[in-house]
């Protein structure tokens, strides 16, 4: 018989494994998504003050697919796993990215708007997530 701890501890590691295989998915996804603008870019007249609503856009995406395709594992706190999944991920893309640019690590209204964006779509696609697994059995 499976105790109380013993059952804590396995969904810490389910939700640990939950959580890094959404901030993956996310990763790849918005991987391919830069690399098929970029081509998109390198290829049409499109003017480049588009890249920071397309960069916005592709990381809303990205996200969503993460926190869909990861929460659709479990029965519940789609939400939460969704929200967490989505900050690891837009902290790793800061860190990232303020490290390789020569802003710094600057809070700008870009940043900001990205961050709340970031987390609204991590919740709705662990909502969604979640509610296509109860859909289906």
């Amino acid at each position: 018989m499976l105790n109380l701890k013993e059952s804590s501890e396995n969904n810490f590691i389910v939700n640990i494994s939950i959580i890094a295989k959404g901030v993956i998915i996310s990763i790849i996804s918005t991987l391919i998504l830069l690399f098929i603008f970029s081509i998109v870019l390198t290829y049409t007249d499109i003017n480049e003050s588009v890249i920071p609503s397309v960069i916005i856009v592709i990381t809303a995406i990205s996200i969503f697919i993460g926190t869909t395709l990861a929460t659709k594992s479990i029965k519940k706190n789609g939400i939460v796993n969704g929200g967490i999944i989505s900050i690891i991920y837009i902290l790793l893309v800061y860190i990232s990215s303020s490290i390789t640019s020569n802003v710094g690590f600057k809070l700008t209204m870009y940043s900001a708007i990205m961050l709340i964006l970031a987390i609204i779509f991590g919740m709705i696609g662990g909502i969604i997530g979640v509610n296509s697994r109860l859909k289906k059995g």
